[in-house]
């Protein structure tokens, strides 16, 4: 399906036994052969205090991985505006942008969650956990117990100037869209013009989980919106619905665009590959109980893990919905998500211990996504 553009989403994983270092190394030799194997996209997560992450900061991993490609388009997937402002993330990709024109994709997210009481927005039904295209479709994962964790308000305090508040999110892409238009006023009418910044050919993004705030916001100002499959697959088809019953045309779209992210690992064959995954399980445990990811672990060290009930419980839905096989297995279920949620583009992630596990994966999903 060559008419549906791949990107990856890399979180710069560290696997046991190696080093941030390593991991970063890792990353920009992967974007490089990236750009050879005809992926159109290559975004960079931001993550924090976790032990087995080394993307931390988007804009710095962008800077670094664009002096070593030429093509590919860059971008985050997402800054996280929680903790930031409108004008430090216009100038940092305005940095970038300067000496690399042309090639970033500034993808935003809201790093909170959907607001208290809003609802749910679908209109595509869904019966016995599955699309009508057979999609699986879990049962919802309840993030409250992260949203509540001693960890991750540590994160939050550390992240945060003592007694600052997060702006609202709207109000924080307006300005942004603003300061890169050269059209901010302040509300006693002063201007604001940021050099560099201003007029930088950047892509626009709202990245989301949920039919709430995000795509609220994506689809009224036109912007082009990530749905995250890979992060919360039972409200994909909620977070797709909901970011086009709210589009409006605007200057940057005449009509929706989505992208739309899976996990995936590919190997010459099925056996292979759910050996290659072996790992993922403990990794998404390590997220999903607040403890912070773990360096990525051998299918040896995945296999010693102890599972309880409430473990297994809390990645199910992640590891029933991850695709794991040949290149034709993996390729007919990514066809299968472009179907159900009538993506535009989609967007994959692969974490492997080994690195060129990891660089092969996405070889052979190449080459198979260019015969179809």
């Amino acid at each position: 399906m060559p008419d549906i553009p791949l990107g990856i989403l890399d979180l710069v994983p560290i696997p046991s036994g190696s080093t941030a270092a390593d991991a970063l190394r890792n990353s920009i030799d992967l974007a490089q052969r990236a750009e050879r194997f005809g992926y159109a996209r290559y975004w960079f997560a931001e993550h924090h205090l976790n032990p087995g992450v080394a993307g931390t900061s988007p804009a710095v991993v962008l800077a670094l991985t664009a002096a070593a490609t030429s093509t590919i388009r860059l971008g985050s997937g997402a800054v996280q505006l929680g903790h930031r402002t409108a004008l430090n993330t216009v100038e940092e990709f305005g940095l970038i942008d300067a000496l690399h024109p042309g090639r970033f994709d500034l993808g935003l997210g809201r790093s909170g969650g959907r607001p208290p009481g809003q609802p749910a927005v679908t209109a595509t039904p869904v019966v016995d956990g599955r699309a009508p295209n057979g999609l699986r479709i879990p049962p919802r994962f309840s993030f409250e117990h992260l949203l509540g964790s001693p960890r991750i308000a540590l994160q939050r305090k550390l992240l945060l100037l003592p007694h600052a508040e997060s702006q609202d999110y709207a109000e924080q892409i307006d300005d942004l869209l603003a300061l890169l238009a050269g059209t901010y006023r302040s509300p006693d009418g002063i201007e604001a013009h940021v050099v560099p910044g201003e007029g930088a050919e950047v892509e626009v993004w709202i990245l989301g989980s949920s039919g709430g705030q995000s795509a609220e916001v994506a689809g009224a100002r036109g912007l082009r919106f990530a749905a995250n499959y890979h992060v919360s697959p039972a409200t994909v088809l909620e977070a797709v619905d909901g970011y086009r019953s709210f589009f409006q045309p605007s200057d940057f779209l005449d009509k929706p665009y989505v992208s739309v992210s899976a996990d995936v690992v590919v190997a010459e064959d099925d056996d292979t590959a759910r050996e290659l995954a072996t790992g993922y399980a403990p990794w998404v445990r390590s997220i999903r109980s607040a403890e912070g990811a773990i360096e990525f672990p051998t299918p040896d060290e995945a296999r010693a893990h102890v599972w309880t009930d409430e473990g297994r419980e809390l990645v199910q839905d992640r590891v029933e919905t991850q695709f794991v096989g040949s290149p034709s297995t993996v390729a007919d279920r990514l066809e299968q998500l472009q179907e159900a949620t009538g993506a535009d583009e989609l967007l994959l992630t692969t974490i492997t211990h080994d690195h060129a596990d990891r660089v092969r994966s996405y070889e052979l999903l190449a080459e198979e996504w260019r015969r179809r």
